[in-house]
């Protein structure tokens, strides 16, 4: 099933005048978006943010190679919090949706407990009190662990809600072909799942590298520590922090670009396997005269 027919089962589409009150408050949305950053534009001209010499130290080299640096660094702890996050998620999910009991209440108190607890006080859980104990982890793993703990309880609840929006039939197919519960969850459901997840999962990923800022808690340079400490030390805060945003959009934009083409192609794949088997299953018909149709 497409994206377009997935979305007309969420919402029934506006109507001529739903399109054009949606129009007129995008078209105004618009203009206080433009006049909000040309008085933004015009305050820095006022007080010489504006001007060449503030911006010349970002034509250096050193400088960018110390942001991306940072930027390096925030990636790696993104990519070890969503893989590691990701994996203990979806095991978390299965173990919700297991039929026994004990899996699906052990899994189902780690979520509802660390969905609600801030992923600071965990940071401050590593920093401080784990220590105390003899687990004394590098800086790294200081800010990746705790973020696991915490973007594994959403991961578990998006991977849940994606296994469960599926139609029975999926499943009930795979097992009518002799495939086992765990084959027909690995080969049929989950595929399906994480395609149709796409853009939640990198709602996800874009929140959680937004957590890694928390690194500064630790000391971990990564990109809005290591704008910190350049600002610090060039005296531009407005011109650093605007670099460190474009750096950070830049990132965002792409991951949303990719999950876009990964559901697209995903789409494409899954409708003509569909279209495939439907040829497959239905029978040629037999006309009056005794020839095929």
């Amino acid at each position: 099933m497409s994206t377009r027919n997935d979305q007309k089962l969420l919402f029934d589409e506006p109507g001529p005048r739903g399109r054009r009150r949606i129009k007129i408050a995008t078209v105004v949305g618009a203009v206080v978006v433009v006049a909000a950053i040309a008085l933004a534009v015009r305050q820095f001209a006022d007080h010489g943010e504006l001007a060449a010499a503030r911006w010349q130290p970002f034509s250096q080299w050193p400088i960018w190679r110390y942001l991306l640096t940072g930027l390096w660094a925030t990636l790696r702890a993104a990519a070890a919090t969503a893989v590691l996050g990701g994996a203990f998620g979806l095991l978390l999910a299965l173990g919700r949706l297991s039929r026994r009991r004990v899996p699906r209440y052990l899994a189902g108190a780690y979520v509802e407990i660390f969905r609600t607890v801030p992923a600071l006080l965990l940071i401050y859980v590593t920093l401080f009190a784990l220590p105390h104990y003899g687990l004394n982890f590098s800086l790294f793993w200081k800010l990746v662990l705790p973020l696991v703990v915490s973007n594994s309880a959403a991961f578990a609840e998006i991977f849940r809600a994606g296994i469960r929006a599926l139609p029975r039939g999926q499943s009930e197919a795979g097992l009518a072909i002799g495939l086992r519960p765990w084959q027909v969850m690995r080969l049929v459901v989950l595929p399906q799942a994480v395609l149709r997840l796409a853009p939640t999962l990198v709602s996800q990923l874009v929140g959680l590298l937004k957590d890694t800022s928390l690194g500064f808690v630790v000391s971990y340079t990564e990109l809005l520590y290591s704008g910190q400490v350049l600002s610090s030390f060039t005296h531009l805060l407005i011109q650093t922090f605007l670099m460190v945003a474009l750096l950070y959009l830049i990132v965002n934009a792409s991951l949303s670009k990719f999950a876009r083409v990964l559901q697209a192609r995903g789409g494409r794949l899954f409708g003509r396997r569909q279209r495939s088997a439907s040829r497959d299953a239905v029978p040629p018909l037999v006309s009056q005269r005794g020839g095929m149709v």
